[in-house]
Protein backbone atom coordinates (compact mmCIF):
# COMPACT_ATOMS: atom_id res chain seq x y z
CA UNK A 1 0.00 0.00 0.00
CA UNK A 2 1.20 3.71 -0.81
CA UNK A 3 0.67 6.48 1.42
CA UNK A 4 1.06 9.80 0.15
CA UNK A 5 2.04 12.33 3.20
CA UNK A 6 3.11 15.95 4.44
CA UNK A 7 5.64 16.87 6.94
CA UNK A 8 4.97 19.56 9.29
CA UNK A 9 6.59 21.19 12.67
CA UNK A 10 6.21 23.80 14.84
CA UNK A 11 9.47 24.73 16.51
CA UNK A 12 11.07 21.33 16.09
CA UNK A 13 8.25 19.29 17.28
CA UNK A 14 7.73 17.37 13.48
CA UNK A 15 4.27 15.27 12.71
CA UNK A 16 3.46 13.17 9.41
CA UNK A 17 0.27 14.73 8.27
CA UNK A 18 -2.11 11.82 6.14
CA UNK A 19 -5.23 13.49 4.68
CA UNK A 20 -8.25 11.67 4.79
CA UNK A 21 -10.35 14.62 4.19
CA UNK A 22 -9.60 15.25 0.18
CA UNK A 23 -8.75 11.90 -0.20
CA UNK A 24 -9.86 7.83 -0.11
CA UNK A 25 -9.51 7.55 3.90
CA UNK A 26 -6.58 5.45 4.85
CA UNK A 27 -6.30 3.84 8.42
CA UNK A 28 -3.16 2.36 10.00
CA UNK A 29 -2.06 -0.34 12.59
CA UNK A 30 -0.05 0.77 15.30
CA UNK A 31 3.19 -1.24 14.13
CA UNK A 32 2.73 1.08 11.22
CA UNK A 33 2.42 3.97 12.57
CA UNK A 34 5.38 3.45 14.98
CA UNK A 35 7.51 2.43 11.96
CA UNK A 36 6.59 5.78 9.53
CA UNK A 37 7.24 7.75 12.98
CA UNK A 38 10.94 5.81 12.98
CA UNK A 39 13.78 8.20 12.48
CA UNK A 40 16.07 5.19 11.15
CA UNK A 41 13.70 3.13 9.21
CA UNK A 42 10.28 5.37 8.18
CA UNK A 43 9.73 9.06 7.89
CA UNK A 44 10.50 10.27 11.23
CA UNK A 45 8.60 12.09 13.43
CA UNK A 46 6.98 12.84 17.23
CA UNK A 47 3.88 11.60 15.91
CA UNK A 48 0.77 11.09 13.28
CA UNK A 49 -2.42 13.15 12.26
CA UNK A 50 -4.91 12.40 10.35
CA UNK A 51 -6.59 15.20 8.87
CA UNK A 52 -10.74 14.01 8.85
CA UNK A 53 -14.02 15.25 8.29
CA UNK A 54 -16.49 15.50 10.70
CA UNK A 55 -19.97 16.86 10.23
CA UNK A 56 -20.55 20.64 12.22
CA UNK A 57 -16.83 21.00 11.80
CA UNK A 58 -14.06 22.78 9.69
CA UNK A 59 -12.36 19.13 10.13
CA UNK A 60 -11.34 16.30 13.11
CA UNK A 61 -8.06 15.83 14.35
CA UNK A 62 -7.07 12.35 15.44
CA UNK A 63 -3.36 11.95 17.26
CA UNK A 64 -0.79 9.22 17.56
CA UNK A 65 2.36 9.38 19.46
CA UNK A 66 5.85 8.06 17.86
CA UNK A 67 5.14 4.67 19.73
CA UNK A 68 1.86 4.15 17.28
CA UNK A 69 -0.91 4.79 20.37
CA UNK A 70 -3.49 6.93 19.88
CA UNK A 71 -2.71 10.15 22.45
CA UNK A 72 -4.05 12.80 24.39
CA UNK A 73 -4.22 16.46 22.86
CA UNK A 74 -1.11 17.57 20.85
CA UNK A 75 -0.96 21.46 20.75
CA UNK A 76 2.08 21.70 18.20
CA UNK A 77 0.36 19.05 16.55
CA UNK A 78 -3.32 20.98 16.66
CA UNK A 79 -1.64 24.13 14.97
CA UNK A 80 0.71 22.15 12.39
CA UNK A 81 -2.75 20.59 11.33
CA UNK A 82 -4.52 23.98 11.28
CA UNK A 83 -1.60 25.59 8.40
CA UNK A 84 -2.00 22.10 6.59
CA UNK A 85 -5.44 22.39 6.16
CA UNK A 86 -4.85 26.01 5.29
CA UNK A 87 -2.39 24.73 2.90
CA UNK A 88 -4.68 22.20 1.18
CA UNK A 89 -7.37 24.42 0.25
CA UNK A 90 -9.74 24.33 3.45
CA UNK A 91 -9.37 28.44 3.91
CA UNK A 92 -11.02 30.24 7.11
CA UNK A 93 -10.81 33.40 9.00
CA UNK A 94 -10.96 31.17 11.77
CA UNK A 95 -10.96 27.33 12.06
CA UNK A 96 -12.90 25.40 14.20
CA UNK A 97 -12.36 21.63 15.09
CA UNK A 98 -12.55 18.40 17.19
CA UNK A 99 -10.01 16.58 18.73
CA UNK A 100 -9.95 14.06 21.53
CA UNK A 101 -10.05 16.42 24.14
CA UNK A 102 -13.23 18.41 22.75
CA UNK A 103 -13.67 21.08 20.27
CA UNK A 104 -11.11 23.66 19.55
CA UNK A 105 -10.62 27.33 17.74
CA UNK A 106 -7.43 28.17 15.19
CA UNK A 107 -6.85 31.57 13.28
CA UNK A 108 -3.54 31.64 11.03
CA UNK A 109 -2.08 35.57 11.80
CA UNK A 110 -0.74 37.77 8.47
CA UNK A 111 2.64 36.87 9.58
CA UNK A 112 2.19 32.79 9.34
CA UNK A 113 1.79 31.97 12.99
CA UNK A 114 -1.05 30.26 14.13
CA UNK A 115 -2.98 30.68 17.67
CA UNK A 116 -4.93 27.46 18.67
CA UNK A 117 -7.43 28.07 21.23
CA UNK A 118 -6.68 25.65 24.30
CA UNK A 119 -9.17 23.39 27.06
CA UNK A 120 -9.66 25.64 29.89
CA UNK A 121 -8.44 24.14 33.10
CA UNK A 122 -8.60 23.39 36.62
CA UNK A 123 -8.03 21.26 39.48
CA UNK A 124 -4.53 22.71 39.50
CA UNK A 125 -2.07 20.64 42.10
CA UNK A 126 0.64 22.04 43.50
CA UNK A 127 3.38 20.78 45.91
CA UNK A 128 6.09 21.86 47.22
CA UNK A 129 8.52 21.68 44.14
CA UNK A 130 6.25 20.80 41.09
CA UNK A 131 3.13 21.29 40.10
CA UNK A 132 0.55 18.73 38.43
CA UNK A 133 -1.77 19.95 35.68
CA UNK A 134 -3.98 18.78 32.35
CA UNK A 135 -3.82 20.94 29.62
CA UNK A 136 -4.95 18.11 26.67
CA UNK A 137 -2.59 16.14 28.05
CA UNK A 138 -1.27 15.78 31.54
CA UNK A 139 1.92 17.46 32.66
CA UNK A 140 4.56 17.37 35.45
CA UNK A 141 6.19 20.80 35.88
CA UNK A 142 8.98 21.27 37.75
CA UNK A 143 10.58 24.58 37.94
CA UNK A 144 14.50 24.52 38.23
CA UNK A 145 18.07 26.77 37.24
CA UNK A 146 20.59 26.01 34.82
CA UNK A 147 17.80 23.31 32.94
CA UNK A 148 20.00 23.60 29.87
CA UNK A 149 22.26 21.27 32.06
CA UNK A 150 19.57 18.58 32.90
CA UNK A 151 19.83 15.53 31.64
CA UNK A 152 16.14 15.96 30.40
CA UNK A 153 15.87 12.06 29.33
CA UNK A 154 17.26 10.93 32.59
CA UNK A 155 15.25 12.81 35.13
CA UNK A 156 12.13 12.74 33.10
CA UNK A 157 12.06 9.35 32.42
CA UNK A 158 12.35 8.60 35.87
CA UNK A 159 9.84 10.99 36.62
CA UNK A 160 7.48 9.16 34.15
CA UNK A 161 8.04 5.80 35.01
CA UNK A 162 7.86 6.42 38.66
CA UNK A 163 5.29 4.57 40.16
CA UNK A 164 2.84 7.04 40.95
CA UNK A 165 2.87 7.79 36.80
CA UNK A 166 4.31 4.99 35.01
CA UNK A 167 0.81 3.60 34.31
CA UNK A 168 -0.84 6.20 32.79
CA UNK A 169 2.49 7.85 31.82
CA UNK A 170 2.97 11.53 32.16
CA UNK A 171 4.77 14.40 30.51
CA UNK A 172 7.64 15.87 32.18
CA UNK A 173 8.84 19.91 31.56
CA UNK A 174 11.54 21.33 33.07
CA UNK A 175 11.31 25.46 33.80
CA UNK A 176 13.35 28.61 34.09
CA UNK A 177 12.44 31.50 34.86
CA UNK A 178 14.26 33.93 32.44
CA UNK A 179 12.64 37.28 33.70
CA UNK A 180 9.39 38.10 34.91
CA UNK A 181 7.59 36.91 31.47
CA UNK A 182 9.73 34.76 29.81
CA UNK A 183 10.83 30.81 30.48
CA UNK A 184 12.76 28.37 28.82
CA UNK A 185 11.58 25.03 28.74
CA UNK A 186 12.55 20.95 28.19
CA UNK A 187 10.28 18.48 28.04
CA UNK A 188 10.31 14.61 28.03
CA UNK A 189 7.46 13.19 26.31
CA UNK A 190 5.63 10.09 26.94
CA UNK A 191 4.82 8.25 24.11
CA UNK A 192 7.62 9.57 22.34
CA UNK A 193 9.98 8.40 25.48
CA UNK A 194 12.15 10.89 24.84
CA UNK A 195 13.15 14.49 25.08
CA UNK A 196 11.53 16.88 22.32
CA UNK A 197 12.01 19.92 20.80
CA UNK A 198 9.26 21.23 21.82
CA UNK A 199 5.62 20.25 23.44
CA UNK A 200 2.72 23.00 22.92
CA UNK A 201 0.62 21.23 25.88
CA UNK A 202 3.70 21.55 28.05
CA UNK A 203 4.93 24.65 26.91
CA UNK A 204 1.25 26.01 27.94
CA UNK A 205 1.16 23.82 31.16
CA UNK A 206 4.93 26.11 32.38
CA UNK A 207 3.37 29.26 31.13
CA UNK A 208 0.40 28.69 33.18
CA UNK A 209 2.21 28.08 36.21
CA UNK A 210 4.50 31.05 35.54
CA UNK A 211 1.66 33.67 35.45
CA UNK A 212 2.86 37.05 36.61
CA UNK A 213 -0.14 39.21 36.66
CA UNK A 214 -1.62 37.24 40.03
CA UNK A 215 -5.21 37.38 38.27
CA UNK A 216 -6.82 38.44 35.15
CA UNK A 217 -4.85 38.85 31.29
CA UNK A 218 -1.39 37.05 31.03
CA UNK A 219 1.21 36.70 28.45
CA UNK A 220 3.93 34.43 28.86
CA UNK A 221 6.78 34.09 26.09
CA UNK A 222 8.43 30.76 25.91
CA UNK A 223 11.99 29.63 24.56
CA UNK A 224 12.40 26.19 23.68
CA UNK A 225 15.46 23.82 22.09
CA UNK A 226 13.47 23.82 18.89
CA UNK A 227 12.00 28.20 18.77
CA UNK A 228 9.92 30.35 20.61
CA UNK A 229 6.27 30.27 21.22
CA UNK A 230 3.93 32.41 23.74
CA UNK A 231 0.85 31.78 25.75
CA UNK A 232 -1.83 34.10 26.32
CA UNK A 233 -4.30 33.45 29.04
CA UNK A 234 -6.42 34.69 32.12
CA UNK A 235 -5.57 33.65 35.68
CA UNK A 236 -8.62 33.01 37.51
CA UNK A 237 -7.02 31.88 40.75
CA UNK A 238 -4.38 29.16 41.09
CA UNK A 239 -6.19 26.60 40.09
CA UNK A 240 -8.27 27.84 37.25
CA UNK A 241 -7.33 29.03 33.96
CA UNK A 242 -9.72 30.37 30.95
CA UNK A 243 -9.17 31.77 27.09
CA UNK A 244 -5.75 29.82 26.88
CA UNK A 245 -4.04 30.53 23.16
CA UNK A 246 -1.09 28.62 22.09
CA UNK A 247 0.64 30.78 19.59
CA UNK A 248 3.51 29.97 17.43
CA UNK A 249 4.92 28.78 14.00
CA UNK A 250 3.43 26.01 12.07
CA UNK A 251 5.86 25.30 9.04
CA UNK A 252 5.36 22.73 5.46
CA UNK A 253 8.99 21.10 5.54
CA UNK A 254 8.02 18.10 2.61
CA UNK A 255 5.94 15.70 1.46
CA UNK A 256 6.31 12.53 -0.46
CA UNK A 257 4.78 9.05 -0.87
CA UNK A 258 5.83 5.91 0.83
CA UNK A 259 5.15 1.90 0.28
CA UNK A 260 3.54 0.64 2.92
Amino acid sequence: MKVQFHKYQGTGNDFIIIDNYHNEPTSLSTEQIKKLCNRHFGIGADGLMFLNKKAGYDFDMLYYNADGNESSMCGNGGRCLVKFAYNSGIHKSEYHFTAVDGEHEAEIETNGQVYLKMQDVHDVKQYGSYALLNTGSPHFVKFAANVENIDVVESGSGIRYSSEFEKEGINVNFVESLDEDKIYVRTYERGVEDETLSCGTGVTAAALMSAHNENGFNTVNVKTPGGNLSVEFNKVDDENFTDIWLCGPAVFVFKGEIEI
